[in-house]
This record gives structure tokens, C-alpha cells and sequence, in this order.
């Protein structure tokens, strides 16, 4: 492969801010994988916001490629998973696309294909195009996608703030996670944070059922597991909070010890597992990391703690959730899905074709 841009290359990032800034470039932001992929004739490599290659993993990507891209070219997109009966993107089926066997990876490349969402050309035939302002990638971007069809779509984008403002709206309730803008002179520029992301915050009151330790030892908690009442009552596990100082995870190890309960009547106890219930202990290591645990230790579900996030993906915050206050005053019982807000829904395949 002899590209102007060649792998491994490192995405242009994002800085958060809690304002759409006026005057530069919109687009959505997409919730897959980030990626940038190298086309010379038969040959495509994609890597990774890691600059590791994910060729292996999405076999129909290639396919699409070859069948969509100019046939030398680098572009800097996502990879996705359009689930179309919910109507929005699933992460966690992408998540499971990173198998080691090869038969695995063929299965769901069937059962749940992806699709790659372009927003930058990096090169096209023998130019670097890294240098060239953004307006210009972007015009050319288009032009060579022009003719592309399913999975490979062009990202939709504006330079109406108004327009981003509707979209930053309406385009959570397809899956999506915010906007990004960019400065319309701006040239590409690997690993730096130079565009701006707008996400999503919000707050909800959750029960605290359970914490980890952290990977310093045993004298504090790594993060602290949360849950909501589902309309039977149950409690569902919907994510973790951890973002502490160390002083303060040793304070909680010790303010928590109390509540520690043992799984025998814990909503989260192995007997949960049998019956289907989505627990914490469902996945006691980590398909990204074999060694790391992720058991932990119960607690009865008694202190509520209030937490910001952005957006939920099914029943569980997508990221890892931020502290704000304990609440006392609140009856974990009240802690329930009802308390959250529900964006606007939007249809899917309205995004992916309002270029």
C-alpha cells in the first residue's frame, strides 16, 4: 500500500463544551467506533482511534469499500450498527463485533452488519489533503462519495446554527450523541483536540447497590454501581459512577462498610442470573481486558446518590456517569426509569440521509 496518508493514523479529537459556538461547521455526533480507512485498489486497512488495524473484525466494511470508495483514499469516519426495529445505533452489538475467532466475526458480520458514516477526506488519489482547509476536504469528501450507497454514507452537516441547534435536539432520539463543530479553515491534525463536542448532560437520582474496588488495592473504591427500579420494581443495574479523588475513595470504602449486605438477598444476587435479570455479576471479567475483575462487593440498596449523565442506551447510562451529591432525602424506592427524560424521537434513517 503507497498512499500520500498512510496507517497508522491518529483521528483529529474533540474538546467538550457545554455551547454550540456560532460560526463554524456542524455534524452529528455518531456513537460507533472511530475509524480511518486506507483504500489503494484491492487493499483496505481500518484502523482505529487506538491506530490499531480493525480490518479483521468488520469483513462487510471491506466489501463496502471496494464497492464505494475512490480506489486510492484515506477517510476518517465511524463504524455503526443501525438497529432498525429500535430505531437507533447499538453500541453493544458493535462492542461485540471485537471477537477473536474468525468464525464469530463471519456470523455477526451477518446477523449484525455494520455500516462506516464518512466526515473526512485525509487523501484522495496521489494528494495529501491534510493541509487543505476543511471546507475544501469536506466539498471533496462529497463529490467522491457522490455515488456511494449503503453502509457507506456521508455524514449530514451544516453551517446553521439554528439547524444544529434542532439537530442537537431531534437527532438523540435516533441514538446519536451530540454534535461536533468544527472551524471551516481547519487542517487536519492527528491526536489534537481541536474541534468541539456538545453533548448531552442531564441528572437523575440513582440507588447505590454495590461498589468495586480500585486498582490501587484494597483501601478504596473504584467505582460505585447504580440502579433504578424498573415499573415491576426491580432493580436494574444502569451503570457506575467512579470519578474520585483518592482521599475521598478511601472516605467511601469506609462511610460504605456498614451497607455491605452479602448476595443472599441482594436484587443483584446470583440467583438474579437464572432468571434474566441484567445484573453486574452477569460478566464478572472483561471481554476487553481477560484479566480485569469485575466482581464486586454488595451493598443493601438504602443511599441514593445523584449523578449527571448524557444519554441512555436501552436500560443503561452509555457512559460512565459524574457525581454530584448525595440524597438523603430521597426514598431509593422513588429512585425509578420514570424520573429521566425522553428525548425526541427521530427516525434513523432520516440522519443517514440528510446530507
Amino acid at each position: 500500500m503507497q498512499l500520500p496518508v498512510m496507517p497508522p493514523v491518529a483521528p483529529m479529537l474533540a474538546k467538550p463544551a457545554a455551547e454550540i459556538p456560532a460560526g463554524q461547521h456542524y455534524e452529528p455526533k455518531w456513537d460507533g467506533f472511530r475509524s480511518i480507512i486506507f483504500r489503494e485498489g484491492d487493499e483496505v486497512e481500518i484502523g482505529s482511534r487506538n491506530e490499531r488495524p480493525m480490518t479483521r473484525y468488520f469483513p462487510e466494511i471491506v466489501i463496502a469499500v471496494l464497492q464505494n470508495f475512490p480506489p486510492r483514499a484515506v477517510i476518517d469516519g465511524e463504524i455503526v450498527i443501525v438497529d432498525r426495529e429500535r430505531n437507533s445505533l447499538d453500541f453493544e452489538a458493535l462492542q461485540q463485533r471485537i471477537h477473536p475467532a474468525a468464525s464469530r466475526v463471519r456470523l455477526l458480520s451477518e446477523q449484525t452488519p455494520a455500516s462506516f458514516v464518512a466526515f473526512d477526506l485525509l487523501a484522495l488519489g496521489d494528494d495529501d489533503l491534510t493541509q487543505q482547509p476543511l471546507a475544501q476536504r469536506r466539498e471533496a469528501l462529497e463529490h467522491a462519495l457522490a455515488a456511494a450507497a449503503a453502509p457507506v454514507y456521508v455524514t449530514p452537516a451544516t453551517r446553521d446554527q439554528d439547524v444544529a441547534r434542532r439537530w442537537f435536539d431531534q437527532f438523540e432520539g435516533a441514538g446519536l450523541d451530540g454534535l461536533i463543530a468544527k472551524s471551516l479553515d481547519l487542517r487536519y491534525q492527528p491526536d489534537k483536540r481541536v474541534m468541539t463536542k456538545i453533548k448531552h448532560e442531564r441528572t437523575a437520582d440513582c440507588v447505590v447497590a454495590g461498589y468495586r474496588l480500585h486498582k490501587s488495592g484494597p483501601d478504596a473504591i473504584g467505582s460505585l454501581l447504580l440502579g433504578l427500579h424498573d415499573d415491576r420494581g426491580v432493580l436494574v443495574s444502569v451503570g457506575v459512577v467512579g470519578a474520585f479523588s483518592m482521599a475521598r475513595r478511601r472516605e467511601l470504602l469506609t462511610e460504605l462498610q456498614p451497607l455491605v449486605a452479602t448476595f443472599d438477598d441482594h436484587p443483584w444476587a446470583w440467583a438474579r442470573q437464572e432468571e434474566g435479570e441484567r445484573t453486574p455479576r452477569k460478566s464478572e471479567t472483561s471481554r476487553w481486558n481477560a484479566g480485569k475483575d469485575l466482581s464486586f462487593t454488595p451493598l443493601r440498596p438504602e443511599r441514593v446518590v445523584e449523578v449527571r449523565y448524557d444519554y441512555m442506551e436501552g436500560v443503561r447510562f452509555r457512559h460512565t456517569t459524574q457525581f454530584v451529591r448525595w440524597r438523603p432525602d430521597r426514598d431509593p424506592r422513588g429512585c425509578t426509569y420514570e424520573q429521566l427524560e425522553r428525548p425526541v424521537r427521530f427516525t434513523l434513517a432520516d440522519v443517514l440521509t440528510s446530507t
